[in-house]
């Protein structure tokens, strides 16, 4: 989450986008504004050795074990007058067209019919852009708006511990009814998920990539962003602004 922000940080209009593929290892995510102690059982946090990290964009707690992650930093002028959900609409056509090339028929909520509703945990709530494939929420997605960029990052679960993570919360999770690749019966290794991932990205958006790392002021932000923030409960567990 350090490196989403310092890209976000270090992104300069006449920049070219930005999209990163990782992983976690297993862990929660909060959204800008959850209520940890409202939602999550520390002791049991602690007891299944699940780490817990803070994002800056919004949306509700999120599950991470095995699964695909990918971040989007683009200029704001991209969206052009899209509003907040249609941008949603926009930006994951690509995760569509890649569980398009995995078989199955993904859709979003609302095309569906299906009501939205709100939740502090990402899997027991529905939004009209979350992504659905036989009438199943598969991974989630969210969003950080800057003068400058715009930040969507999000989960394409491989496949999660539902009884351990289940047991992390203090009410309902969602788990029961979430979906993963796993058991829908993908066997595919993570690194052609991978390919196919990016693959659709540039089909859907009409682009093409090229590798790139970290330049030193964006290492710079990382640095000081993990030091003042992302390790610091009062970030992590609170949402108390250490670096603004």
């Amino acid at each position: 989450m350090a490196v989403d922000e310092a890209l976000l940080r270090n992104f300069g209009d006449d920049n070219l986008p930005i999209l990163r593929l990782y992983s976690w290892q297993r862990a929660l995510s909060l959204g800008r504004f959850s209520d940890a102690k409202k939602s999550i059982d520390f002791e049991q946090l602690d007891k299944g050795g699940i780490s817990m990290v803070r994002r800056i964009s919004g949306g509700g707690i999120l599950a991470h074990d095995n699964e695909l992650s990918y971040s989007l930093i683009f200029p704001r002028r991209f969206l052009q007058e899209r509003g907040v959900k249609e941008s949603y609409r926009h930006l994951c056509s690509f995760l569509l067209l890649f569980y398009q090339k995995l078989g199955f028929e993904a859709q979003f909520a609302f095309e569906v019919g299906v009501q939205s509703r709100h939740s502090d945990i990402c899997l027991a709530g529905v939004e009209a852009y979350d992504i659905l494939i036989e009438g199943k929420k598969i991974g989630g997605n969210a969003q950080r708006h800057t003068k400058m960029a715009v930040l969507q990052h999000g989960t394409i679960p491989i496949s999660f511990d539902k009884v351990l993570f289940n047991s992390l919360f203090l009410e309902h999770s969602g788990f029961e009814s979430a979906a993963t690749l796993k058991e829908f019966g993908v066997e595919t290794k993570q690194t052609i998920l991978h390919k196919i991932l990016l693959d659709s990205f540039c089909e859907t958006f009409h682009v093409e990539t090229s590798a790139d790392e970290l330049s030193v002021s964006e290492k710079q932000s990382v640095s000081e962003l993990l030091k003042n923030r992302y390790t610091k409960s009062e970030w992590n567990n609170n949402g108390s602004t250490i670096y603004s």
